[in-house]
């Protein structure tokens, strides 16, 4: 009897204790929210980017009614005769962060346009998910998956390996037609990747500048035009920051604050993808395949993804809520427009800033046209890519002798 009060009493202390458990646990999400709230980085956010939002909405309003210079460019169908090669029976193109969002909506849209696409993200499992989804809606769909870090660049080198491997066993031509580096994230803490970059810049620049670079080849091989299209952000319009050297660039420079400045390391690194979409525009022209490879950078706008996944839900949700209301808010299938009619603009279109949809394109800010930027952010970029290169080599060596 006496073992079975304990246990009774044992059960009613824990039944007395879980109120109690729920009210600190309210309490802790209260003081996340509130803290959160409270650092310089959300009203940046807050304000910084719904002004940004806003301008670039009203630019484009301006420019449709009243600029004469505006311009559209209507989609080009990979059927088109311009792209037709007996080498080439189905055009390749390859998607980053193509497991959720604005990445599986261009996955199921270009699917749809005849091309064979190629699905990259870092989970396995999500990857496979994406591709029953565009499967169920788009039965004739040609895809392939490959499991990528974007942070790595040993990951970066292995998904060529294993690219050009699978284009040799598929018998499919050495070369691919389209590339989009659509990965990105927001992240609100400070990580650092394994060659000691910070990760939001890892994952939304350095990674699709050596992704780029490394694929370069596969791109300038192809019989028909190839294009590049690098997915930028309005955000971008809140930088003032000049600088690209390299203490900046890789992100080591923003974590030397008490706060992590997540909301300027994000406008950054899109800002990044701009210079650099320029940048490769011109070194493109002075290419003798220039005529073959076109660089082009596409804004969604607002879009209801899970890319604020790290911030408070009720933050989020309101966030959200208040952009529906104003009208700014989108869903995937409409914000990937503007990352479609990139994709799909006829070849000679190349090193513009597609916004808004409807093939509409707009000048984004004049920082991100600053020539003598650009040229720094590309020095700077090709020297970590250099660095990693070496990097990467010395590591094969260094295995190989070991195994020897």
């Amino acid at each position: 009897m006496s073992g079975s009060g304990d246990s009774n009493e044992a059960v009613n202390r824990l039944l007395s204790q879980d109120p109690l458990r729920e009210v600190n646990s309210k309490r802790e999400k209260k003081k996340v929210v509130r803290d959160f709230i409270c650092n310089v980085q959300f009203w940046r956010m807050a304000l910084l980017w719904t002004i940004s939002l806003i301008f670039s909405y009203l630019k484009l309003f301006y420019q449709s009614f009243f600029s004469p210079k505006s311009k559209c460019y209507p989609r080009c169908s990979p059927k088109h005769s311009i792209f037709a090669s007996a080498s080439v029976l189905k055009p390749v193109c390859i998607i980053t962060g193509a497991t959720s969002g604005l990445g599986a909506a261009a996955a199921y849209d270009l699917s749809m346009e005849g091309f064979y696409v190629v699905l990259v993200g870092r989970s396995s499992e999500l990857l496979l998910e994406a591709i029953s989804d565009v499967k169920s809606r788009n039965r004739d769909a040609c895809l392939k998956a490959f499991e990528v870090n974007l942070c790595s660049f040993k990951s970066i080198l292995k998904f060529k390996r294993s690219l050009l491997q699978w284009l040799c066993d598929s018998k499919m031509h050495s070369s691919i037609q389209l590339l989009i580096n659509n990965a990105g994230i927001l992240a609100t803490s400070c990580r650092f990747t394994s060659e000691g970059y910070d990760q939001m810049v890892a994952t939304n620049y350095i990674g699709a500048f050596c992704l780029t670079k490394v694929l370069l080849p596969l791109l300038e091989n192809s019989p028909v035009p190839s294009r590049v299209v690098n997915v930028t952000s309005f955000t971008h319009w809140s930088v003032c920051c000049t600088h690209a050297d390299r203490g900046t660039v890789s992100g080591k420079r923003f974590v030397k604050s008490k706060c992590y400045p997540y909301a300027h390391i994000y406008e950054y690194s899109k800002l990044c993808m701009l210079l650099f979409s320029y940048e490769l525009h011109r070194q493109v022209g002075q290419m003798e395949k220039s005529q073959h490879l076109s660089v082009i950078a596409a804004d969604p706008g607002a879009v209801k993804t899970n890319i604020m996944r790290e911030i408070p839900s009720s933050v989020s949700q309101m966030a959200f809520f208040l952009l529906k209301v104003c009208g700014l808010l989108q869903s995937c299938a409409t914000g990937v427009c503007s990352i479609v009619d990139a994709a799909l603009a006829s070849p000679e279109v190349s090193g513009v800033y597609f916004f808004g949809g409807k093939g509409r394109t707009l000048n984004s800010s004049p920082l991100s046209y600053d020539i003598e930027l650009a040229k720094s952010l590309w020095e700077t970029s090709c020297h970590l890519f250099q660095e990693l290169q070496l990097a990467s080599r010395l590591e094969t060596v260094v295995s190989d002798n070991q195994e020897n």
